[in-house]
């Protein structure tokens, strides 16, 4: 194949964006797919609940020395973002990933505990576009290599296993999977 011909060029480019994408692909394969199931299950956070019982809670002088009472009887550190009363008689004290509901008058103590999945949720988080800034660039970026692989990827291959055979049904169904289902529920 002559460097003079667009088919080389095509094969070139083909090939070097793919190997570009490989990560950011299976960075989003991940990602997508456990979004996908966002009914199913949490793909950001694991939610881990906790329950004991601590005794009936003996009456402090403010909120204040309550939470830290409370949170000294469970043995967590006494730092706290907010705390405030669901019911008249439960606590709840509201933790950084952490929650503490204790009912005052039979120390009962339910906990969730809430830990980012280590490789789904920063998958999800770049996927999804939280941080916004130059990552918006970068996934921009990448949908123009992948624009890039699906163009030059039509063309690399002549004759009836190509565009103008097979890969013409091929190409004509990749379109009208994701029609028939916008179709479908619309």
């Amino acid at each position: 194949m002559s460097k003079h011909n667009w088919r080389w060029w095509f094969h070139v480019i083909h090939r070097d964006v793919g190997y570009l994408c490989v990560g950011l692909t299976l960075i989003y394969a991940i990602s997508g797919i456990a979004v996908n199931h966002v009914a199913d299950w949490n793909p950001n956070y694991a939610i881990t609940e906790v329950h004991g019982n601590i005794g009936k809670v003996a009456e402090q002088p403010t909120d204040d020395t309550l939470a830290v009472h409370v949170l000294q009887k469970l043995g967590l550190p006494t730092d706290y973002r907010t705390l405030f009363y669901p019911s008249e008689r439960t606590l709840r004290i509201v933790r950084e990933n952490h929650t503490v509901d204790v009912d005052l008058d039979s120390g009962k103590v339910d906990q969730q505990i809430v830990t980012p999945r280590a490789i789904i949720h920063p998958a999800n988080v770049l996927h999804l576009n939280h941080k916004k800034q130059l990552w918006t660039w970068v996934a921009d970026a990448f949908a123009v290599c992948l624009a890039t692989l699906a163009i030059t990827g039509m063309f690399l291959i002549k004759g009836k296993k190509g565009i103008t055979g097979r890969g013409l049904w091929l190409t004509a169904t990749g379109f009208a999977v994701p029609l028939f289902f916008l179709w479908l529920y619309a």
